[in-house]
């Protein structure tokens, strides 16, 4: 009963820092630089192969919808609408860098702006609208719309009619038309109220207030929140997002590729344990003798060699030089598309032995010289002098007494280890092109692609925590004197 109440605290624990670690995965993507969707997908948006509809709804779910000041449009007498306001987002250094000093023209600002090339200005659109479904549109040309939102996205052949207006995959009736010019004052400052005369077709004039207005701390502050309650819940339904890189959902990229990462991190582990636990014991009881020294010198030349340094000379040698294996993937290139899975397997495994060399030998130095310590430390504890005085064998003394408290201290190793199985070697699948999580997550750090490296980082987090969890209940299992839940 008191391990499970304690399995649950911890639990509660693990879910507080979780929510501490997703702000601040989710703070950093913020400050980014530049909007990270608006650059992977200018491209698209141009080619017209995604929709500014489909990049906002991007936007909403990363909290990047929030802009940085609000164009607002008001219609005066004369219209039907008269009295509706409808409103834009826009930036503020768009507004400052581009109007206000003078690189683009007020029509082109609020039909377009440095995004609209010199052959489409004819069809350049400004889209204003409200939560009524009152939709107002400018042309660059000079012409006015201004009607009611029918249908978005998809257009059902029903709602197209021959009054239908379609803009931006947005149907919408226009019931007035006519054209604009835009009234430009001495002072064009932030914050200017300034208008637009409207003509419309039957000669009425109707005048549109415009007011560009910063946006306020706490309207950015709400945006924020609202983004990161988004994500955080779609975070929770196994939706961390979709990769820029990749152009799949994050957590299918994550679970599809993991596996070989954690097939060859696995094996690693296995074998860095079961070399340097009894090579660490064996320094320790031969101390600055021949075989401590040999220890030390492997220990240093492991923590000091860089991966990609070391995984560069296994290649020269093993596979360059010698020829005995192939670099690059999990099979070779001459394995017959008809060859067995047998053969198949043999040949990934053989593939698998330069990458688990170069994580064995350049993990195991580090965890053999925390051996060494901890071993020293318990051969000079008072229990090891009282069962030597009791005449039992050295062997008895030092695996049957002795090494049992080395492990304690080796238990919070654990922690580390389910992070790595999983989450793969970075370095080490990317120098020996192995598909796994670890080479993707290099890719998409490459490439910034923020929504991948936010999963990543969660996924990263998550089995860091569990780590950290069974490590502690591991701690009971090799010393009885800890008692789980006291």
């Amino acid at each position: 009963m008191e391990t499970l109440k304690y399995i649950v605290k911890r639990l509660v624990l693990a879910v507080v820092i979780l929510l501490g670690v997703s702000v601040i995965i989710y703070g950093l993507s913020r400050m980014m630089p530049t909007n990270y969707v608006d650059n992977q997908y200018s491209a698209a948006l141009q080619q017209g192969t995604m929709t500014q509809a489909d990049i906002d709804h991007i936007k909403e779910l990363y909290g990047l919808n929030m802009p940085d000041a609000f164009l607002t449009l008001k219609v005066g007498e004369g219209s039907k609408y008269a009295g509706t306001e409808l409103r834009v987002n826009t930036k503020q250094d768009t507004y400052e860098s581009e109007v206000q000093y003078g690189s683009l023209t007020y029509l082109e600002w609020y039909t377009g702006g440095a995004s609209v090339l010199e052959k489409d200005k004819t069809n350049a659109v400004a889209a204003y609208e409200n939560g009524d479904g009152i939709r107002l549109t400018l042309r660059y040309n000079g012409e006015f719309q201004i009607g009611t939102v029918q249908s978005r996205d998809l257009v059902p052949p029903d709602k197209i009619t021959d009054e239908s207006t379609i803009e931006m995959n947005v149907v919408f009736i226009p019931e007035e038309t006519g054209t604009f010019r835009i009234i430009e004052t001495e002072d064009m400052g932030l914050d200017t109220i300034r208008q637009i005369e409207v003509t419309l077709s039957d000669g009425t004039i109707v005048n549109l207030g415009v007011e560009y207005r910063l946006a306020t701390g706490g309207e950015k502050f709400v945006a924020i929140l609202d983004g990161y309650f988004t994500w955080l819940g779609n975070l929770f339904q196994g939706d961390p997002g979709m990769s820029f890189r990749f152009k799949e959902p994050v957590a299918k990229v994550i679970l599809e590729n993991m596996g070989i990462s954690f097939a060859i991190a696995f094996i690693a582990t296995i074998l860095q344990f079961l070399i340097a636990i009894p090579l660490g014991i064996k320094a320790a009881t031969h101390q600055y003798g021949v075989v401590d020294y040999s220890v030390t010198i492997l220990t240093m030349m492991g923590i000091s060699l860089p991966t990609f340094f070391f995984g560069a000379i296994v290649i020269r040698i093993f596979a360059v030089g010698f020829g005995w294996f192939e670099v690059g993937g999990l099979n070779s290139a001459s394995l017959p598309v008809n060859a067995s899975w047998f053969v198949r397997m043999g040949d990934t495994l053989w593939h698998m032995v330069l990458p688990m060399l170069v994580l064995v030998v350049l993990s195991v130095g580090s965890l053999m010289r925390y051996t060494r310590t901890n071993t020293l430390e318990a051969l000079n504890a008072d229990y090891v002098r009282t069962a030597r005085a009791k005449g039992l064998s050295e062997k008895t003394v030092i695996y049957k007494h002795a090494f049992r408290n080395t492990m304690v201290p080796l238990v919070t190793l654990l922690a580390g280890i389910l992070p790595s199985l999983f989450g793969g070697a970075m370095i080490t699948e990317q120098v020996f092109s192995i598909p796994g999580i670890g080479q993707k997550a290099y890719e998409a750090l490459v490439v910034a692609d923020v929504p991948f490296i936010m999963g990543y980082n969660m996924f990263i987090a998550i089995l860091t925590v569990v780590g950290t969890l069974l490590s502690d209940l591991m701690y009971a299992v090799v010393d009885p004197r800890v008692k789980i839940g006291r």
